[in-house]
């Protein structure tokens, strides 16, 4: 296969933009994927991440020319669908999607539109990039994992992620158990995220304060019970695992729930604490901190109009 060299970016919010500020500087054909209102304002405004200004060509997937080789999914959940529709000029017989999304379900989706074997998995781990509008800023940018469901044999198409992610200065693992660190992310976000986005605490009260971090473990550990019963090897040590993490993370950094909170938007709910009770159902394990923290959220956003 020949090397990545073309880059769409879909989805231009925190995550993103990361990734579209980091393939374009390296000299990747790097474009974000817009439609409509959307398409015009980041074409006129750009995006500005740690105070820089970018102006990266915006393309509407209906009217693009040719595929390209890398498509990088940075969404919300809820939006997914829609977006990810009608990308048809965009995927070529080489083209792989990279889902840097939330939750369990985004590779699975993108795969009933274009086939899994144009999908690699991924999660992004350690990145505290926060959104104000077309603004972005970090301080730590994580670590990127991505790979087959198993990767005791590196295939092609992941060494050609891997390589245009060291050409890109991007840092990234490709664990042999894709799955489990899957879990393990979800783990982490129905903990911290669900967390702080009813407490509206930064992530200094999870590096620091007890009770935060207890609110937080009691909503890991019934992942843990769930991850058991889907065969996935979690452990009370994966959330120790999680702290180092935690704890380089910036201490006035938010996760992306409180954001979404506090700019009151849509949450992820469903993709945390509703995946939780859906599997809870489907293995019969009580789920009861899921459950509450669930019925918060979905009153917080009624609240404010998003539910």
């Amino acid at each position: 296969m020949n090397e990545i060299k073309r880059v769409a970016i879909l989805g231009a919010g925190a995550m993103g933009a990361y990734f579209a500020t980091r393939f374009f500087e390296s000299g990747f054909d790097t474009c974000l994927v817009a439609r409509g209102q959307r398409n015009e304002r980041l074409s006129r405004e750009g995006l500005i991440v740690n105070g820089k200004k970018y102006l990266i060509p915006v393309i509407d997937p209906d009217t693009a020319r040719q595929p390209v080789d890398l498509i990088l999914v940075g969404l919300k959940h809820h939006h997914l669908q829609e977006a990810a529709s009608g990308l048809d000029k965009l995927v070529g017989e080489s083209t792989v999607f990279l889902s840097v999304m939330n939750g369990l379900e985004s590779e699975e989706i993108l795969g009933s539109m274009y086939g899994m074997d144009k999908v690699v998995y991924a999660l992004s781990l350690g990145i505290d990039a926060v959104r104000n509008g077309n603004e972005i800023t970090y301080t730590t940018p994580g670590t990127h994992y991505f790979g087959e469901a198993r990767n005791e044999v590196i295939t092609p198409r992941v060494k050609r992620i891997q390589d245009a992610f060291d050409r890109a200065g991007i840092a990234w693992k490709t664990p042999e158990d894709m799955m489990r660190w899957l879990w393990w992310k979800f783990m982490i976000n129905v903990g911290v995220n669900q967390a702080s986005a009813v407490t509206r605490m930064t992530y200094s009260a999870f590096q620091q304060d007890k009770i935060a971090q207890e609110l937080m473990e009691s909503l890991m550990r019934e992942v843990i019970d769930l991850a058991e019963a889907a065969g996935i090897a979690l452990t009370d040590e994966d959330i120790t695992n999680w702290y180092p993490i935690l704890n380089k993370l910036s201490p006035q950094g938010k996760t992306s729930m409180l954001q979404d909170i506090e700019a009151r938007q849509k949450t992820e709910v469903e993709v945390f604490s509703g995946r939780a009770i859906a599997l809870g159902k489907q293995y019969g394990i009580p789920t009861p901190v899921n459950e509450t923290i669930f019925r918060i959220i979905k009153l917080l956003e009624k609240g404010y109009g998003a539910a």
